[in-house]
């Protein structure tokens, strides 16, 4: 008898302690892809986002951070979903960066009531970087004539095969301080009160977690369990949520099956990907 009314009882009034949802939110951001390995944006994180803040009788959310950044708009987006759902389930978000919240990734990190990190954890990089390869020469060495026909006498802006152009530079430029803006904004909003007068903070440049503290970009050092369970005691656990398996085991969502006839291309572009994608993790030396 006694059982069964416990487990009428809600659970943060059992003994066993209270349950915290753990999401993880780990790769680059990158809008599409993930045919094959996992990547961030907000058609692949929002079920899971919506399964954890959806757990009844838990007071918060932990989410575990490892992103060198990527796409602004899906950063901002997983950012805005993460801060409804806290609003409307009630719920505090607690954010634990791993090896790296960078740059979008950092932009993620904003939404945590608290962000606290490992003291050689990578933070910040508060800026916005648009990179490429130029090949004007590589089509007369080879013998090939490119035609491009356009309606618009900017349609053909920073194309690769043509030598750059200093107006092209310059409205390339004016975007990306327009996003940086945006970026800031976000920064002086979320860590209001608790940012230093550092110039180098919007920068660009990134930090050690525990200067990352200093400067107020996080709010403590420290990891997930032991920080989990100073706060709701030590019985607290931790349960890891993940996405919904269909009937065959793939994970729903984020994979999609792939024909014949796409495998090539898709294999192609996935090699991009992972390019860009290594080229993000190695400018924190990961």
């Amino acid at each position: 008898m006694a059982g069964f009314l416990r487990k009428l009882m809600p659970k943060r009034f059992r003994k066993d302690g209270i349950v915290i949802p753990v999401v993880k939110l780990q790769g680059a951001i990158i809008s599409g892809g993930g045919q094959f390995r996992p990547t961030l944006n907000l058609a692949n994180v929002a079920p899971v986002l919506e399964k954890a803040f959806s757990a009844k009788d838990t007071p918060a959310v932990a989410i575990s951070i490892n992103s060198p950044g990527g796409s602004p708009v899906q950063s901002r987006l997983i950012f805005t979903r993460i801060r409804e759902l806290a609003r409307e389930k009630q719920k505090k978000v607690l954010v634990f960066v791993e090896d790296v919240a960078a740059s979008g990734g950092y932009m993620i990190a904003l939404a945590g009531d608290e962000i606290i990190a490992d003291p050689t954890s990578i933070v910040g990089s508060i800026g916005v970087v648009s990179g490429g390869f130029g090949f004007p020469e590589l089509l007369k060495k080879i013998g090939v004539e490119r035609r491009v026909y356009t309606a618009g006498e900017n349609k053909v802006i920073l194309d690769p095969f043509q030598p750059e152009k200093e107006k092209d530079i310059e409205y390339l430029k004016s975007l990306q301080l327009e996003i940086h803006q945006v970026f800031i904004s976000m920064v002086r909003e979320r860590r209001a009160g608790k940012l230093t007068d550092d110039a180098t903070v919007f920068s660009g440049l990134f930090w050690s977690g525990t200067r990352g503290l200093e400067l107020g970009l996080i709010d403590g050092l420290g990891d997930m369990r032991q920080e989990l369970k100073k706060r709701y005691g030590q019985k607290t656990k931790l349960q890891l949520v993940t996405a919904t398996r269909g009937l065959l085991g793939r994970r729903i969502p984020g994979i999609s099956p792939v024909s014949l006839e796409g495998a090539a291309s898709g294999l192609a572009s996935g090699l991009v990907e992972a390019a860009e994608e290594r080229a993000l993790w190695s400018r924190y030396g990961l």
